[in-house]
């Protein structure tokens, strides 16, 4: 499992011309799943995310985690994060994981970031347009199999 996390001082999902979900200050995650992922490595990152200290404190040090600061998360599905573009033009997707793998794993990632702090989610598989003003920036990328 794969994420890309940005620290956000805004960041919103729009569907069909219609904000779906916002949230202000906080976390912007782009999730993806890969053919082998499972319930572990959800709960691996769900426990890890929320802690994640990439938010200033008073002395301007990234020591404050998005529960510190009392932000917010918005997850967003994206299969592209597994993409293959080592050969030739055109990337292929075949390390991401099918629906019927990833959504389950997206919705429980979801819910168990959830337990912690405020979470908004996107619309798994649909065609979201995600807007978000970047703090920083500051962008983090998480693996549950490098156990970083």
């Amino acid at each position: 499992m794969k994420l890309v996390v940005t620290r956000v001082n805004s960041a919103s999902v729009t569907i069909d011309g219609k904000v779906h979900s916002e949230i202000e200050k906080g976390l912007l995650v782009l999730m993806g799943v890969t053919g082998d992922d499972t319930i572990a490595d959800a709960e691996y990152l769900a426990q890890k995310l929320p802690k994640l200290r990439i938010f200033e404190d008073e002395e301007g040090k990234l020591n404050r985690s998005v529960l510190d600061v009392g932000g917010e998360v918005l997850i967003v599905s994206n299969f592209t994060l597994y993409a293959d573009a080592s050969h030739g033009n055109r990337p292929s997707f075949t390390s991401a994981a099918r629906g019927e793998i990833s959504k389950p794993l997206y919705d429980a990632f979801c819910d168990l970031v959830s337990k912690s702090v405020t979470v908004k989610c996107g619309v798994f598989g649909g065609d979201m347009k995600v807007a978000s003003v970047n703090d920083g920036p500051v962008t983090i990328i998480m693996e549950s199999r490098k156990k970083n």
